[in-house]
């Protein structure tokens, strides 16, 4: 199969070896990955935040992009959430039916629902000798639903130890711009977030969104704990932290 690759802005300015890892392991289970040159933001951080005309705008780019491609895979939930769920009500918002009709038409997939439900693949040959425990994006289980898909692909890893973590369902206190501007409420969810984690004793803490290791990241690194976080597309991919 052709697929094309929604890096992710985010991914891409900041966690550029994740997109590197879903090319590594997609091209590893027989498939071609292209990479769309065009590819900018998909409007998410402008939607929510009240820039609608501007959300409006990427949003029209993305589906010109990515029009035609047999599936689109991004390594973050936030991103396809946004892609599936918010470009439809970004086009009623600014009465563009063309922009509702091709949003329509994209088949859009976060990484471990393609893996899963498109490929039927959940053992994709990887390797990973260390405790892992798995947090739940809020993308990922609410806008999404993936449900227990990543733990299915995590559990499948030779030498891998999946730890179930406590209070998984509660945020990690990240939310885009919830993070700046509640900056007290935040730290305190992750803090809570960290303790579970600790309390685990796993090695590494992965997820399916970059932008939600990024705020665990920051708050373990300050601890000194040992934790590391890691994209599930990484520790698939064999290229995650040893």
């Amino acid at each position: 199969m052709r697929v094309a690759l929604f890096v992710a802005c985010y991914d891409d300015a900041w966690f550029p070896d994740t997109g590197k890892a879903v090319t590594v392991l997609l091209e590893r289970l027989g498939h071609e990955v292209v990479h769309p040159p065009g590819q900018t933001c998909c409007g998410q951080f402008h939607w929510t935040t009240g820039y609608r005309r501007e959300a409006a705008d990427l949003a029209r780019a993305f589906t010109r992009v990515f029009a035609g491609a047999d599936a689109i895979v991004a390594p973050s939930a936030s991103c396809a959430a946004a892609v599936r769920d918010a470009y439809p009500r970004i086009a009623r918002t600014v009465r563009d039916p063309g922009l509702a009709g091709a949003a329509e038409s994209l088949a859009v997939y976060e990484l471990t629902e393609f893996l899963v439900d498109v490929l039927d693949v959940t053992d994709v040959g990887a390797y990973y000798p260390h405790r892992v425990t798995y947090h739940p994006t809020c993308q990922s289980a609410r806008a999404l639903g993936v449900a227990d898909r990543p733990e299915r692909l995590l559990r499948a890893v030779r030498g891998l130890e999946l730890v179930g973590l406590p209070a998984a369902d509660e945020c990690c206190g990240f939310g885009g711009a919830f993070a700046m501007k509640n900056a007290d409420v935040s730290v305190a969810m992750v803090a809570d977030k960290i303790r579970h984690i600790r309390d685990t004793g796993a090695d590494v803490v992965c997820a399916v969104d970059n932008s939600c290791l990024a705020h665990i990241g920051g708050a373990l690194s300050r601890l000194r704990g040992g934790v590391r976080v890691a994209h599930l597309a990484e520790i698939l991919a064999g290229t995650g932290p040893a």
